[in-house]
């Protein structure tokens, strides 16, 4: 299949450049690059944190690194250093129509990397600053990590089973989260300098981010003064919704309605659950939780994962297996999205942006860069004006 070229894609033609360490800011300007934007990528002496994260290793570094920094160019700066502080600063000024950081709070106005000082010399300017507690707030200046707003937040003490210790979320959804609402921010900001011809400064956080994912164990607090607990797989609003033991695995079953449940029990063997007062409604079956939890339990454990996928697909069913990253990374589907990709053979396999724009996903993009792999052309780009 013929893929976009390039210059097809949305954000072509658009410079952004990145100085950023980590998951948060490097993943959204990964998507950036993805939809087509030229990201040049600021990594300091000794590059990016994850360059050294584990266990993973592909070409000296860290897999993790490779997974959010493809296509883009890198080049190394030591923003201390007078004399390379202005080099970054020509950058931004003569090319850049972003600066996308996530330097540490309060850090940014000593490098005059601060919004006010960028936009003060370049009003159309694009600036996102991506924070950990966000831009105010007697927290605003502390540092932080996705583990920790999920703490913070409350999403641990959501997470995990009922009477054991609160649990994080097993890939890093408040960094991914927060890259994605920072691309949302800055696309956002480009639109309206398309029609207002300014710039604007974004503000995305690692917070903000947590409480966003909050939304409706916040509102159900707001509503009740029930802070919540801990259901394991499933969700304290609606049963069943969660995952049960099959012979050979787990499989999530979600009857998000009365109308759904009552074709569970169909398909399980047992419709007079359908009628039952205990069951009939999502209010009694959240009364009776436990009770209904069992009773589906013991018949899933009858059939594989594979046999349960067939008969609810039949009666219309939302169900799905519970599967290991070689499953997904494997499956028919996941390839069939084209979603998984690499520019040559001597790559790994990995995600991209996970958009199609005319029924077509953008290609995948250039292997990760080595630390300072650009310099050159950076030198080359700014002698030539």
């Amino acid at each position: 299949m013929q893929h976009d070229t390039p210059s097809d894609l949305p954000l072509a033609g658009f410079t952004v450049v990145e100085l950023s360490d980590s998951a948060s800011a490097p993943f959204a300007g990964h998507v950036l690059a993805g939809l087509g934007a030229e990201v040049w990528k600021v990594e300091r002496p000794g590059g990016d944190s994850a360059r050294g994260w584990g266990p993973s290793q592909w070409k000296g570094c860290g897999a993790a690194f490779h997974a959010i920094n493809r296509g883009k160019r890198s080049i190394c700066l030591d923003i201390k250093d007078p004399v390379q502080l202005a080099t970054l600063h020509d950058l931004i000024e003569r090319h850049a129509d972003v600066f996308l950081h996530n330097l540490r709070p309060g850090s940014s106005g000593q490098y005059r990397l601060d919004p006010e000082s960028l936009r003060a010399r370049k009003p159309s300017l694009v600036v996102c600053e991506v924070g950990a507690y966000g831009h105010v707030g007697p927290l605003s200046k502390l540092p932080g990590y996705d583990p920790l707003m999920q703490a913070f937040s409350g999403i641990m003490m959501l997470t995990g089973e009922d009477g054991q210790p609160p649990v994080r979320a097993g890939v890093s959804i408040v960094d991914f989260g927060t890259g994605m609402w920072a691309v949302i921010g800055i696309v956002s900001a480009l639109l309206r300098r398309e029609r207002r011809k300014i710039g604007a400064t974004v503000n995305s956080s690692l917070l903000e981010t947590a409480i966003a994912w909050m939304s409706i164990g916040i509102a159900n607090y707001a509503a009740d003064g029930d802070p919540g607990g801990r259901h394991g797989s499933g969700v304290a609003f609606i049963v069943p919704h969660r995952a049960y033991e099959a012979a050979d695995g787990y499989a999530i079953i979600s009857a998000a309605n009365d109308r759904l449940f009552a074709r569970l029990a169909e398909a399980l063997g047992h419709p007079e659950w359908g009628s039952d007062p205990k069951f009939a409604t999502n209010a009694g079956r959240l009364a009776n939780r436990q009770e209904i939890d069992g009773l589906i339990g013991q018949v899933m454990k009858r059939h594989t994962r594979e046999y349960w996928q067939k008969h609810f697909d039949g009666f219309g069913l939302p169900c799905a297996s519970v599967q290991t990253t070689a499953e997904l990374y494997a499956h028919e589907q996941t390839r069939a999205l084209g979603i998984l990709g690499k520019t040559s053979e001597d790559e790994i396999d990995l995600v991209g942006v996970p958009l199609s724009f005319d029924r077509q996903r953008p290609p995948p993009l250039d292997s990760a860069p080595e630390v300072g792999q650009d310099n050159g052309r950076l030198q080359k780009l700014l002698q030539a004006g």
